[in-house]
């Protein structure tokens, strides 16, 4: 039984409703919670005085503070995580199924206008800014460009037959230079010929061995460990879609926490923090919630990220769905948002059951 699990359990039953009723007030007005507040919504009828007393021991086992000089509460950090975990009822209401099912569709003809529309309706719904982590474009290849953005990293442009385009930043082996990275693109540009990127990583072994002598070893570097970043298990380099920052940014921020949530997202739309996204959802099926300084990616923010992977047909996680917003979120409805549109992406993406 973890700490928290263990304190809950021993809480009685007016302490867990006054920490409930002080969460919840929080997280719907964001402002401190007093116990004359607490007092005319409680089950039982007791003085502000009582409420006053569990309030105080609330405060010394870390779950509640206050903010500034004022009878008011609020959740700790821990409290919140303590709330989630235990306390929280999650339902997803009908209209929140019925926009979810509106905006994704139900056809996987075009995966990157569906992702496009997942995370416009993910943000839209929760008036939050919505992260959606879409798998790769599988087609052939139709030229392939490295370019140096500094010593630790490069960026690959990749045109597709088809017309798509991805830009994808990567870390690329140490020492490598302009000269260098045309020479690889020029030596996958004349064996692409309609492959893709999987159908490269499978001749290049023996290419690279046979042609071994018409690159330098850095360009041989760059094309081994390059490719092999984009195909190997474990696979980082899907595409990162932000949506709606202007939800956090917009009238009702706190100015404090402008800056330091403008440079998240600047972060995030470089997609330099991509690997961290997904590797948040990797770790087993359905929601997870992380709280201000739970995660790195997100603790200079003070935001709270809930995020859930979605699987492809052989149950492999090919991507995840999140929205990121302040710590005080309305959890009990973006959790079940977040969890239904990941399910629901996967199922499209699986196609039609047999």
């Amino acid at each position: 039984m973890s700490d928290n699990a263990k304190i809950l359990s021993e809480m009685n039953d007016r302490s867990r409703e006054v920490f409930r009723r002080v969460v919840e007030g929080y997280l719907g007005t964001g402002d401190p919670v007093g116990s004359r507040t607490l007092t005319r919504t409680m089950s039982e009828q007791v003085s502000a005085a009582t409420v006053r007393n569990v309030m105080q021991d609330l405060e010394y086992l870390g779950l509640i503070q206050a903010p500034h000089v004022s009878a008011g509460r609020i959740p700790t950090q821990a409290g919140l995580r303590m709330f989630v975990d235990g306390l929280l009822e999650a339902t997803l209401g009908d209209e929140d199924r019925d926009k979810i099912e509106a905006s994704v569709g139900s056809s996987e003809a075009d995966v990157g206008k569906m992702m496009d529309r997942v995370g416009n309706a993910l943000s839209g719904i929760t008036q939050g800014a919505s992260l959606v982590l879409a798998p790769k474009h599988e087609a052939p290849i139709k030229h392939i460009e490295f370019v140096s953005l500094a010593a630790d990293r490069a960026l690959v442009v990749l045109v597709f037959a088809d017309g798509h385009v991805e830009n994808r930043v990567f870390v690329p082996p140490p020492g490598q230079t302009p000269s260098s990275m045309r020479e690889a693109a020029n030596f996958l540009n004349a064996m692409i010929d309609g492959k893709t990127i999987s159908d490269l990583r499978g001749l290049m072994a023996a290419e690279v061995d046979a042609r071994r002598q018409e690159i330098d070893i850095l360009a041989h570097d760059l094309i081994e460990q390059g490719l092999a970043a984009w195909e190997n298990e474990g696979e980082r380099s899907e595409r990162l879609i932000v949506r709606g920052r202007a939800n956090l940014l917009g009238e009702g921020a706190d100015p404090a926490d402008l800056d330091r949530i403008r440079s998240l997202f600047d972060d995030l739309e470089r997609k330099r923090d991509i690997t961290e996204f997904l590797s948040l959802a990797e770790t087993g099926e359905g929601v997870r919630i992380f709280i201000g300084s739970e995660n790195k990616l997100f603790s200079l923010s003070g935001s709270s990220l809930v995020v859930s992977p979605y699987m492809n047909a052989d149950r492999k996680i090919v991507g995840a769905v999140g929205v990121i917003g302040p710590t005080r979120l309305n959890y009990g409805r973006i959790v079940p948002i977040v969890d239904y549109t990941a399910q629901l992406v996967g199922r499209i993406l699986s196609g039609p059951q047999r």
